[in-house]
């Protein structure tokens, strides 16, 4: 497991415009503690993109979800990145997390952290009703939580509003990586379950992917700062 970090700030690059990604990399490096590239930027432009964007491990939110061998080809492929983290989705079952879990392995003391994504921030409870599932978003993240920690994950992604849940039920071993966090003010935009940094952390979570309210901000790396300040003095 990672060491607690001592900033949990993940600075989320949602972009697919590398000179975008790489400014904000710049900027931000020193104020938070990991950047995150997601699906959109790797589709464009793959493990070189990731190189010129840093040359620090990264956070790798790719969300893998396929058959067993083909995510563990997946997973062997992103390797050579050193990425920190992975991401793969915890409904693709048990079989799919320990390929990837096993492909993971061949790196050593250098692989990637695999988190499992249970419930997508995204998703309301209504929403989560359409695609079938009847039992609420705790009810769900609760099930995925426990199949992909048996089945390898070193830890989880989920809203926080789940946080405190997760921690009662698993303790403190597994690494909780959150989306969906908002300072106070900010717009919840699509996502449709979140909590403000300071209460993250004290719920247990180790990590805070902010996106928007950074990236989106005038002064990207004033707005982080901002945010590491207030969770470095417990500001509300």
């Amino acid at each position: 497991m990672l060491p607690r970090p001592g900033n949990p700030i993940i600075a989320a690059l949602d972009t697919s415009d590398l000179a975008v990604a790489q400014s904000w990399a710049r900027v931000l490096t020193p104020h938070v503690g990991l950047l995150k590239l997601g699906l959109a930027f790797f589709t464009a432009h793959g493990p070189e993109g990731v190189r010129a964007v840093t040359r620090v491990p990264v956070f790798l939110d790719l969300k893998l979800h396929d058959i067993p061998n083909t995510v563990a080809g997946a997973v062997a492929a992103v390797l050579p990145l050193r990425a920190a983290m992975l991401t793969l989705h915890a409904a693709g079952g048990t079989a799919m997390i320990r390929a990837a879990r096993e492909a993971a392995g061949a790196a050593g003391a250098d692989r990637p952290k695999l988190l499992a994504v249970t419930v997508l921030t995204s998703l309301s409870p209504e929403a989560l009703a359409e695609t079938g599932v009847v039992d609420s978003p705790p009810e769900q993240v609760l099930r995925l939580a426990r199949l992909a920690l048996a089945a390898g994950a070193d830890g989880l992604v989920c809203s926080p509003q789940e946080v405190a849940l997760l921690r009662r039920e698993f303790g403190a071993e597994p690494l909780l990586v959150v989306p969906g966090i908002r300072p106070q003010g900010s717009d919840a935009a699509d996502q449709a379950r979140t909590l403000t940094p300071q209460a993250a952390v004290a719920a247990g979570a180790d990590w805070l992917v902010v996106g928007r309210p950074i990236t989106g901000a005038a002064d990207p790396a004033s707005a982080a700062a901002a945010i590491a300040a207030s969770l470095a003095s417990g500001a509300a």
